[in-house]
C-alpha cells in the first residue's frame, strides 16, 4: 500500500493515477475539509480528465483520510514555498510530513519526496530530522526523490507520458520506486542519486524561465523604440536554430515563477543570469500596468472602474491562480490605493476572490471600456467578436481585431 501525503495539484492526480493502475493507495491530507470533499465523491480543482480518473480510482478502492498510514512506501507531495527575501526554499511542510511519517512507519519504509526542492534540501533538512530521532537512513528509513513533471491543464496526459527521474541513495531502492511509477508512467524513467534529481527538476524550470525572460526583455526593448515585438519574433523564428518564446504579462504558477529562485538563493554569487531573468519576469506585471496607463492617456480614458482585467489564473483553461500575473498586478494597484477599482473576470474562478469580480462574460464586457487580455482562455478566443467597439490591450497576442494594443 502507498500512502500519498498531500492531496493538492500534484499529490491528488498522482494518487488517483496509481490507484487507477492497480496500486493500493491511501491519500492523506491535513485538511479535513479537503478529505471530506473527496470522500463525498468530488474533486477539489478543475482539470481535464481529472473527474474521470477520480471515478476510476474510487472504483479501484482508493481511500482518503487525515491520518498517516503504517505502510512500507510514502510519497510526500506537499507545498515548498520560498522565502521572498532570502530566495531560499522553505522546507517546513516537507519536514513536518517526514516527522509525522516517522511516528507510524515500520522499519525499512521508503519515503519518496515528490515536492520540488532546491539541490541539497534533503541533505540539509530531511536527513538531520530523521537522524535526530535515532533512525538510521538506509536501514530504518530509505530516502528517494521523484520530482513531478506535470503542468495544470495537461496533467493527466503528462503523468502518463512524461519522462521521470528517480533519485535514491542506493540503486535497489531507486529501482523499486521506478517500478512503482512504471505502473502508470509510459515515459522513460531514469534512476540517479538524490541531489542530481533535485538539481535536474530545478534546472528544467530555470531553463524555461530564462527563455521567457528573454522574450519579455525583447518586448520592453521593442516598446521603447516603437517596434513590433511579435513581428520581430516571427521573423527571427524562421531561422532554423532560433525559437524565441512569446512575451507575456508575467510568469505564474508554482514552478517557473518559484523554482529558479532556489538557485539564486543558494548560489547568489553564481546565478547572475538566473537572477536577472527572474527580475525581468517579475517586473512584467508593473510593465503591463504602465502600458494600461499609456493606453488610457492615448484613448482619453480616465475612469479606472471602466477598465476590465480578463483572466485571474496564471495560464489558460485552468483554475490555478498561484502567483498569477493578474494577482500581482492587483497587489501593485492596491499599494497605490486603486486595486479595488478595476473590474475582473475569469470563467474558471467561480468564487469571489478579488474586489469587483464579475462572473458573466457579457456583464463584464458591458461594464468596461478597456479590456486587458491577460489569460488566453479558449472562452475569449471563441468570443473575440464580442470585443468589437472596445479598447483592447492584448498581452497574450491572441486578438486580431484592428487597433488592438500589444505589449
Amino acid at each position: 500500500m502507498i500512502n500519498v501525503i498531500g492531496l493538492g495539484y500534484i499529490g491528488l492526480p498522482t494518487a488517483l493515477m496509481m490507484a487507477s493502475h492497480g496500486v493500493e493507495v491511501v491519500g492523506t491530507d491535513y485538511s479535513k475539509e479537503l478529505i471530506d470533499t473527496l470522500n463525498a465523491g468530488h474533486t477539489t480543482f478543475k482539470e481535464d480528465g481529472l473527474d474521470e480518473l477520480f471515478v476510476k480510482a474510487m472504483d479501484a478502492g482508493i481511500k482518503f483520510t487525515t491520518e498517516y498510514q503504517k505502510t512500507d512506501t510514502y510519497i510526500v507531495s506537499v507545498p515548498t514555498p520560498y522565502d521572498k527575501f532570502s530566495k531560499k526554499v522553505d522546507a517546513c511542510f516537507v519536514v513536518s510530513a517526514v516527522k509525522a511519517i516517522m511516528k507510524v512507519c515500520p522499519e525499512g519504509a521508503t519515503v519518496v519526496i515528490e515536492s520540488t526542492v532546491s539541490p541539497g534540501t534533503i541533505d540539509k533538512f530531511v536527513r538531520p530530522v530523521i537522524e535526530a530521532e535515532g533512525f538510521v537512513i538506509g536501514k530504518d528509513i530509505n530516502l528517494a526523490h521523484a520530482p513531478e513533471r506535470i503542468i495544470p491543464g495537461n496533467m493527466i496526459f503528462e503523468l502518463l507520458h512524461n519522462n521521470r527521474t528517480i533519485g535514491a541513495d542506493n540503486k535497489s531502492i531507486g529501482e523499486k520506486i521506478k517500478e512503482l511509477y512504471a505502473s502508470f508512467c509510459q515515459g522513460d524513467i531514469v534512476v540517479t542519486d538524490i541531489r542530481t534529481a533535485e538539481m535536474s527538476k530545478v534546472v528544467e524550470n530555470t531553463f524555461r524561465a530564462v527563455n521567457i525572460a528573454f522574450a519579455n526583455e525583447l518586448a520592453k526593448i521593442c516598446r521603447h523604440d516603437n517596434m513590433d515585438v511579435y513581428e520581430i519574433i516571427k521573423i527571427c523564428n524562421m531561422h532554423p536554430r532560433v525559437n524565441i518564446l512569446q512575451p507575456g504579462p508575467g510568469v505564474g504558477g508554482h514552478c517557473i515563477s518559484v523554482d529558479p529562485w532556489f538557485l539564486v538563493g543558494d548560489y547568489p554569487s553564481l546565478a547572475k543570469v538566473i537572477d536577472e531573468s527572474m527580475k525581468t519576469n517579475d517586473s512584467m506585471p508593473d510593465f503591463v500596468l504602465n502600458r494600461i496607463y499609456e493606453i488610457m492617456k492615448e484613448q482619453d480614458l480616465t475612469d479606472l472602474t471602466r477598465v476590465g482585467l480578463y483572466g485571474l489564473t496564471y495560464k489558460e483553461n485552468v483554475d490555478d491562480m498561484r502567483e498569477s500575473p493578474t494577482l500581482q498586478m492587483l497587489e501593485s494597484m492596491e499599494r497605490h490605493l486603486c486595486g479595488n477599482l478595476v473590474k475582473v473576470y475569469d470563467p474558471f474562478i467561480e468564487r469571489n476572490e478579488v474586489p469587483n469580480q464579475i462572473h458573466d462574460l457579457d456583464e463584464f464586457l458591458n461594464a468596461v471600456d478597456l479590456v486587458v487580455l491577460l489569460v488566453a482562455h479558449d472562452e475569449i478566443k471563441q468570443n473575440m467578436y464580442k470585443l468589437a467597439g472596445k479598447v483592447i490591450f492584448d498581452t497574450r497576442h491572441i486578438c486580431n481585431i484592428e487597433g488592438t494594443y500589444g505589449l
